[in-house]
């Protein structure tokens, strides 16, 4: 079964999320494009296209169209998601919102899951993140809001599922696959994905825990074993985030940093109805420094380097004061 699958059963208190990030390196403007339904616990189930763009040097823009559930359509073999003007196959997507389009394809590329599944299974997560296509190299065009029209020739980006009851209470994600070395060489294939959530737990928030999942020098790399999850240090806000992850005898330690006149403000809505606030920037940058063990230390082995390519996401339960939510 796709990764991509949905998994909503038809029931109330549930939301899900398909996503595309990518940045394109001609222009440095990043996408965003998402196909989402929420099922809340008492009302009518809907659906979602949304569409933000961020630019390294102007003011975001976005665009959302809500329609009845009826205009949702998924089929699994092979997987394509149809949502009102847009779908999503395991090899592309297409739609529109509004005065934005886009018609876009990749390669297939391998999956990863951050939620280990035995932690699947028992539902202890309220939400569950997974990369059906971890790093994939985009092709198409997109016509922006205003007429302009961008030809992506191979950029870089990653495609996202994940599904759930509730958000956290606060959050930050990032991915990068679109990476140098320190001596300015491409390093094609590399790419890091990772999420750092606290989460309430008898009346207070419990966290972080920041599984990450990538891969480097050629090898998957897997940071979601639940001890190591919880004792990753991360420290996180607004526009940036630091954080370490391990697996086995491989270590990396990360600094995401976004503009702040970059970020599309975004409302997130839970089955409950409580609302998130979610800010987010596709031009980013993310600097990576890979460690292996050997002899009982740590050496450094790469540094990975991004300058407006990386993907970042911060979110909380308030609005952040002076700056616009563009989507509500």
């Amino acid at each position: 079964m796709s990764l991509n699958a949905l998994r909503w059963d038809g029931k109330p208190g549930h939301y899900e999320v398909h996503y595309l990030t990518t940045t394109d390196p001609a222009t440095g403007i990043g996408l965003w494009i998402r196909q989402t339904m929420l099922a809340p616990d008492d009302g009518p189930a809907t659906c979602s296209v949304w569409f933000m763009a961020t630019f390294p040097d102007a003011p975001a823009l976005a665009r959302k169209v809500t329609l009845p559930i009826a205009e949702q359509h998924a089929e699994a073999e092979p997987f394509r998601l149809r949502t009102g003007p847009a779908e999503l196959r395991d090899d592309g997507m297409r739609g529109a919102a509004d005065d934005a389009s886009w018609d876009l394809s990749w390669r297939p590329g391998r999956g990863y899951e951050h939620v280990n599944r035995l932690i699947q299974r028992a539902r202890i997560a309220k939400t569950v993140l997974v990369l059906p296509h971890g790093d994939v190299s985009v092709s198409g065009t997109v016509t922006l809001p205003g007429g302009r029209e961008l030809t992506l020739d191979g950029a870089h980006g990653g495609q996202a599922h994940l599904w759930g009851s509730k958000h956290s209470a606060r959050w930050t994600w990032a991915h990068c696959g679109d990476f140098a070395d320190a001596d300015g060489t491409p390093q094609p294939g590399a790419f890091v994905d990772g999420v750092s959530v606290f989460v309430p737990r008898f009346g207070r928030e419990v966290g972080p825990s920041s599984p990450v999942v990538g891969r480097l020098l050629g090898e998957d790399f897997l940071a979601t074993a639940p001890l190591s999850v919880l004792r990753a240090p991360s420290r996180f806000g607004l526009t940036s985030w630091t954080f370490e992850a391990t697996a086995g005898s491989r270590r990396i330690a990360c600094e995401v940093d976004a503009p702040r006149a970059s970020l599309v403000g975004v409302t997130y809505t839970d089955p409950d109805g409580e609302q998130a606030y979610c800010y987010n920037s596709e031009v980013a940058s993310m600097r990576v420094s890979v460690f292996d063990r050997h002899d009982g230390r740590w050496d450094l082995r790469q540094t990975l380097i991004s300058r407006g390519r990386a993907h970042f996401e911060y979110g909380q339960r308030e609005t952040v004061p002076g700056l616009e939510l563009h989507l509500r």
